[in-house]
């Protein structure tokens, strides 16, 4: 028996949740709401910035009102998304990427007025990535994400609650999209360190996964799923997620389903070079499982310990290490979608 069939048998079947009710069928934001708008200037690589103007009169011409502000330093997200809702905002559209995306969700979670899924999230994207937006078809075209709010059609997904280690201490974030440990970490790691040193250009991203993977090597992982174990040997890397895309456009979680109540997880073992190379397109079109070394579990919660302590990354931002304990959070936060995406899932 393969080592992918024996963790997708032990794992244990998730509990009963009280299911929180979406709406497919109809628009669930009202016209004339006013949105708080969280602009990111310095996401992909300014176009926040610089292309704000055109959205700004988009959102306009849309008849969409809005007050905008912008990011200053690192987390400033996180903390205009308290003060919006403090201030009885509860819709949010974020300009920016990935990343500011996950400081407004965590600023959610952050605030104690309402529940999170009280607030409306919209996204804009300006970044380079664009992971999260691909699960739900929202286009990068301004106007026709612009065109999404106003219809406003919305999905509760899932998020995560991330504990891990730094600085010896037990931190907590919250994951809109997609975690990693191991190689998933180490490029964004390297990719950080040279957009540090102005190395980077349109295809950094890329250049920095190639250069890591060939010099990342595997470590000793120990993995719980719902309080099981189900692997103990060395791994190359892990992604764990509500979404299903990572690293601008890799389907990492091919199969996720962002509001199902459950993780899903992509182990990567010990690989050479040539079994990756040649099965590239596998890693963009759905069909990573079809890979050899690489597995697939689902659970509610996941608890990751290795040795030596290997970094975390959460929604493409570098935080902690190991230890690393993940749980799901059913429905929490309510987003715009395109429509296209709820016909395909009714």
């Amino acid at each position: 028996m393969g080592v992918g069939h024996w963790v997708a048998q032990h794992l244990l079947i998730p509990p009963l949740f009280i299911m929180k009710e979406q709406s497919l069928d109809k628009p669930t934001v009202e016209s004339g709401v006013k949105w708080f708008v969280i602009v990111n200037p310095i996401s992909g690589s300014g176009r926040g910035l610089d292309h704000f103007p055109q959205i700004s009169k988009l959102l306009r011409d849309n008849d969409i009102r809005c007050e905008a502000v912008f990011t200053e330093h690192k987390c400033h997200a996180t903390e205009l998304t308290v003060f919006a809702v403090e201030q009885g905002y509860r819709h949010i559209i974020v300009v920016g990427g990935d990343g500011t995306l996950h400081e407004v969700v965590n600023g959610l979670f952050i605030q104690k007025r309402v529940a999170p899924s009280e607030v409306t999230v919209a996204v804009i994207s300006v970044g380079t990535g664009n992971d999260w937006i691909r699960m739900y078809g929202i286009p990068t075209k301004y106007s026709a994400a612009v065109r999404a709010i106003k219809e406003g059609y919305t999905f509760l997904q899932d998020v995560a609650e991330v504990e891990y280690e730094e600085s010896l201490y037990r931190q907590k974030r919250y994951m809109a999209n997609v975690a990693g440990v191991g190689f998933d970490a180490a490029v964004i790691k390297r990719t950080l360190q040279s957009n540090a040193k102005g190395y980077l250009g349109a295809w950094g991203y890329m250049w920095c996964l190639v250069r890591t993977f060939f010099k990342h090597k595997s470590t000793g992982i120990k993995l719980w799923v719902d309080d099981r174990l189900v692997y103990n040997n060395l791994l190359f890397s892990i992604a764990i997620g509500v979404g299903r895309y990572n690293g601008g456009g890799i389907q990492q979680l091919p199969i996720a389903v962002a509001d199902d109540g459950l993780l899903d997880l992509t182990l990567i073992r010990p690989v050479h070079w040539w079994n990756v190379v040649f099965r590239i397109r596998r890693l963009f079109n759905g069909s990573i499982y079809t890979i050899g070394h690489v597995m697939h579990a689902q659970g509610k919660k996941i608890r990751i310990e290795s040795s030596p302590e290997i970094p975390l990354e959460v929604d493409g931002e570098l935080l902690g290490e190991t230890p690393v304990t993940i749980s799901v959070l059913h429905r929490e936060v309510r987003v715009i979608v395109n429509k296209s995406f709820l016909d395909k899932i009714k």
